[in-house]
């Protein structure tokens, strides 16, 4: 069973930066999509970013574009999403994920039903 464990959140200022790691086991498909979304209180989940393992082509989301950048190291067992220019309304859960992929385009859906193995999150808490 794969494994996905995040971490690197925290409590920030609006403004700052964090960076995310998401340490993933052995036990995932040759070839796969991993991705971030976060959950704020109230609200659903939303793709936030997803990389594929071939080649290690980004896809970002509409929710922090710009924002972010997602990267996966060259031995596929850790995802990072760096967030700069951290607001307030970010504050939220974030979790890994990851996904059976035969392309780099199955990696362009980022609905959080498109995915089937998940970690836990870590949670992101923004200050203004």
């Amino acid at each position: 069973v794969a494994q996905l464990v995040a971490s690197g959140g925290g409590s920030v200022h609006a403004g700052g930066s964090l960076r995310l790691s998401c340490l993933a086991s052995a036990y995932l498909p040759r070839t796969y999509c991993l991705a971030w979304f976060r959950q704020a209180p109230g609200k659903e989940r939303e793709g936030v970013a997803s990389i594929y393992t071939v080649g290690g082509i980004p896809y970002y989301g509409d929710a922090m574009k710009g924002r972010v950048t997602i990267s996966r190291d060259d031995a596929k067992t850790t995802l990072t999403l760096e967030i700069d220019n951290l607001k307030p309304e970010d504050t939220a859960m974030f979790s890994c994920a990851a996904k059976y992929a035969r392309s780099d385009g199955d990696c362009f859906d980022l609905r959080d039903i498109a995915y089937n193995m998940w970690g836990q999150g870590t949670q992101v808490t923004v200050t203004s």
